[in-house]
């Protein structure tokens, strides 16, 4: 009998189960009925085992039957292995996965303590995540959008967060997968120019057992329990969210826009060895986790626990789960969460080589999407921006960092240089293009971009770890005043150096990424990583007034500005001669420039682009190069960017240049 593929799949008999456990000495298949008060169980042990996999047919299981596994083998925590029947565990290849952690010394196989203590055997059924057997995947309901990365503007958001306070959006689709695929929302982000949203993730969620023991959600998701299967959350219907999921992808590739997800293969809700036992743990610890000589998980992700990089049920689960996003919903690419865990098999040195990123690229599936790679993971050592292979692109750390402290008047001009123009000096090495950056000023873990001009120091006092968690590295400032602001004058301040800073991410060369939210001046009331608050901390709030009506039209001018012609998207790195360096005095900068701590003004001319940034805090004189005139197109000083004239300026005149500006101007070409 056929042992692949892993899962659950109907047929016109019943139902095919199969599962993975080297480890194991039995598995039964626990077929779960009746309502959650009064739970009814029938047992059926696997008896076939083939390569490692247990499996066998069920006559007369169908679509909608809840299910789970019981794993019965060696319980020996020294050496990794936990295997504990009164647990019973959600199938790692789920489609589908309802429920929530209900109590969590139900949920966890050991009593007293994890290493030494005895094996718990209260039964976890009632109080844990089921899986739930689906019928044959559907087909994608639009073709793919196929937008080239150089045409390429991402926004980063949260499925539930963006839409919850959405005005427009029915009370009963807030903060849903329908949210999303509203007509007013797809609208908005058509109008700001995005081509494709990155979701926060949006597989299966649960919550791991810290903030069980606090009350609190993990509101971002990255707390994976199962890689397959839509985050039940996210439906308006409760038992829909794999219907709604595709409704919501039709509905943005309908419009052009491309569905991005944030997957998370690097650690799961599981926590560390004090954590639960809902899944792998229980399955096969040593085949899914990374774990030191003692039995410990290895923890280079700040969870608890680590995917081990270099297993290869892991690498068949990540390839598994990300072609099945691909083929049976038609997503159009992934973002890593960090990504350096999948290049450092059993925890150690970085490969960009390594079994899973090689597998993940040559692909036949997986390699004609977009893969972004966040290059960090938990310690120094992963920290790889640059260092990733061929096909990736990454999100650009030394970018956010570099266009912060320009715009906040630290440090010279060289880093910024860099960024804007490409960052060859982090991609061309090893043949990849200008779009393998991906640069972003904000993203959900640290400030909004309201709150990066709002606060210098991070208020995280309501996750409830005493303010200490969250970077303390964010580059912001206030304009002397921490917080919120009665000064017109420190409102317009803040507003002015975030249309700056916006529109020096989006006319820079490489992928543009917004924080979802940016664009109508949303706050966290400067919490810096709010990945446990889901409430009016975290949900976007529509009723931006007049700064977010500005705000956007602003976005939206630049994006449509960047679309208008190819030299603001480039698809291939600059050469020597293509691209001339400013100095506001009028004239090149020279090699004694590029040093200069306290010079905070450069120009950028590239084709018929001119691109002036001044982060000082007075206005200065600028004379412009030759090779005009230049017609003005964008000012950052402007609540919209609208130039106040698009008188054409000739060569060598001397312009004054406002304080904390970006201007952009254009050289016709007929």
């Amino acid at each position: 009998m056929p042992v692949f593929p892993l899962g659950a799949h109907v047929d016109d008999a019943g139902t095919r189960f199969a599962v993975a456990s080297t480890s194991a000495d039995a598995v039964e298949v626990c077929l779960v009925d009746g309502e959650e008060a009064a739970l009814t169980e029938r047992r059926v042990e696997l008896t076939e085992r083939t390569f490692g996999v247990w499996h066998g047919h069920l006559p007369g299981v169908g679509p909608g039957q809840r299910y789970g596994y019981r794993v019965h083998g060696p319980y020996r925590p020294w050496q990794g292995l936990r295997a504990n029947p009164a647990k019973i565990l959600v199938d790692p290849y789920a489609r589908r996965i309802t429920g929530h952690v209900t109590d969590l010394d139900a949920a966890r196989g050991w009593v007293d303590d994890p290493m030494t203590g005895a094996l718990n055997e209260r039964d976890s059924l009632g109080h844990v995540p089921l899986s739930v057997v689906t019928g044959p995947d559907g087909l994608p309901a639009h073709p793919r959008p196929d937008v080239p990365w150089s045409e390429t503007v991402i926004s980063e958001l949260h499925v539930r967060g963006y839409t919850r306070c959405h005005p427009e959006v029915p009370p009963e689709h807030r903060g849903t997968y329908l949210g999303l695929a509203h007509p007013a929302v797809v609208a908005h982000l058509s109008r700001i120019g995005v081509t494709a949203v990155e979701l926060l993730p949006v597989t299966s969620i649960a919550d791991e057992p810290p903030l069980l023991e606090r009350g609190l959600p993990n509101y971002w998701g990255y707390a994976t329990l199962g890689f397959l299967a839509p985050h039940a959350g996210y439906a308006s219907v409760p038992g829909a969210e794999v219907e709604e999921f595709r409704t919501m992808v039709g509905a943005l590739h309908a419009a052009g826009i491309e569905v991005i997800l944030d997957i998370v293969p690097n650690h799961t809700a599981e926590g560390g060895v004090g954590g639960t036992t809902l899944s792998y743990r229980g399955l096969d610890a040593p085949a899914y986790y990374s774990l030191g000589g003692n039995g410990h998980d290895a923890d280079i992700t700040g969870t608890g626990n680590t995917l081990d990089a270099g297993s290869p049920t892991v690498i068949r689960l990540v390839c598994d789960a990300m072609r099945h996003w691909v083929t049976a919903f038609g997503v159009d690419g992934f973002r890593i969460d960090l990504a350096s865990v999948l290049g450092r098999p059993r925890s150690g040195a970085f490969d960009p080589h390594a079994p899973l990123l090689t597998a993940i690229a040559v692909d036949p599936v997986l390699s004609r999407v977009k893969l972004i790679a966040e290059p960090w993971d938990a310690t120094g050592e992963g920290y790889r921006v640059g260092g990733f292979g061929v096909a990736w692109s990454e999100w650009n750390g030394r970018f956010r960092d570099a266009v912060r402290d320009f715009w906040r008047g630290h440090g010279g001009i060289a880093e910024v240089a860099s960024r804007l123009s490409g960052s060859s000096d982090l991609y061309a090495g090893n043949g990849r293009r200008p779009w393998a950056s991906v640069n972003f000023v904000t993203a959900h873990d640290g400030f909004t971009l309201r709150d990066l001009l709002s606060y210098e120091r991070k208020h995280n006092e309501a996750n409830g770890e005493h303010n200490r968690d969250g970077t303390d590295d964010n580059r912001s400032q206030n304009f002397g005043v921490e917080g919120p602001t009665t000064s017109p004058v420190v409102a317009e301040r803040r507003l002015s150096a975030a249309r700056g800073m916006l529109a020096t991410m989006l006319l820079s060369t490489g992928t543009p990424m917004l924080l979802g939210g940016d664009e109508i001046w949303r706050t966290q009331g400067g919490n810096n990583n709010a990945y446990c608050q889901d409430n009016a901390i975290s949900w976007v709030d529509w009723d931006g007034g007049e700064a977010a009506e500005s705000l956007t039209a602003f976005v939206a001018r630049v994006t449509a500005i960047r679309r208008s012609s190819p030299a603001l998207h480039r698809d291939r790195f600059y050469r020597d001669g293509e691209v001339l360096w400013w100095h506001p005095a009028g004239r090149r900068l020279r090699g004694h420039d590029w040093h200069d701590g306290g010079l905070h003004s450069l120009g950028l001319l590239r084709g018929e682009w001119l691109l002036l940034l001044h982060s000082g805090p007075d206005a200065i004189p600028c004379t412009l190069p030759a090779g005009g005139p230049f017609v003005p197109e964008l000012d950052s000083t402007r609540p919209d960017g609208a130039p106040v004239s698009v008188r054409p300026l000739p060569a060598g005149t001397t312009i004054t240049q406002p304080a904390r500006s970006l201007l952009l101007l254009r050289a016709p070409t007929d």
